[in-house]
């Protein structure tokens, strides 16, 4: 559900061009196989499609790929942590999804919904949605300040440097 609310919300802040969204489990239970049946149900009652989504597996070679590794709850923020724990400077990149939810309380889990019914589902949507809007607006704020900040030895704040269309055109 996560990773769909996530892309959606890019989209909604025009940044999917900028920010890349993947979602993997710490364990290798049900690799391959679709979105649980409970958490499509739950996106397609409010719009979102997950039929796309197969589950795969977090690696180690995720931590280089990804700036942040976000996890639903504590056991699995656990686990990045200890795939992460003989390389130094990661551990501020592992977060708690919740994190970014203004209103949640720190520590704030995701409880997995994984055989529970609609109502159960519905609660982690609301939990997961209200993280995703937190996320996306800190990063739209963060590369907002960075592309404001004019390259490394530019001393005209107005120039620039390439252009962010292919082709450089």
């Amino acid at each position: 559900m996560a990773e769909t609310l996530i892309r959606a919300e890019l989209a909604a802040a025009d940044l999917s061009r900028r920010v890349s969204v993947e979602s993997g489990g710490t364990g290798d239970w049900h690799l391959g196989e679709p979105m649980d049946r409970g958490a499509r149900a739950e996106l397609a009652r409010r719009g979102y499609d997950g039929s796309a989504h197969r589950a795969r597996q977090i690696g180690p070679s995720w931590l280089d790929r990804f700036d942040l590794l976000i996890a639903m709850d504590s056991a699995n923020q656990r686990a990045l942590a200890r795939m992460a724990a003989d390389r130094p400077g990661l551990s501020g990149r592992i977060r708690l999804l919740r994190s970014f939810d203004p209103a949640a309380p720190p520590g704030a889990e995701v409880p997995d919904p994984y055989g529970g019914g609609p109502d159960e589902f519905s609660a982690g949507f609301e939990m997961i949605h209200a993280a995703a809007r937190g996320l996306v607006a800190g990063l739209a704020a963060m590369l907002a300040e960075h592309a404001a900040e004019p390259p490394p030895g530019m001393t005209d704040p107005h120039a620039r440097a390439g252009t962010d269309r292919p082709g450089g055109d």
